[in-house]
């Protein structure tokens, strides 16, 4: 097993999933301002695939006693 160096990490790296996210939800919720028919299909969409990539996230996170 390879042991990695406690090496900083850019911006982008840390930032690019949350901002994914981000960018997904403001475009469900535009959807769900603006539109009717399809765009409702486009918000429950979006809404819906960060809310499992959350609970994902939470679920497999470490536990600590």
């Amino acid at each position: 097993m390879k042991v990695q160096a406690n090496r900083p990490r850019g911006a982008w790296r840390i930032f690019r999933w949350p901002l994914v996210l981000a960018l997904v939800s403001i475009i469900g919720l535009t959807a769900a301002l603006i539109g009717d028919g399809w765009l409702d299909l486009v918000s429950w969409l979006a809404l819906g695939v960060t809310l499992v990539v959350m609970v994902a996230a939470w679920w497999g996170r470490p536990r600590r006693l």
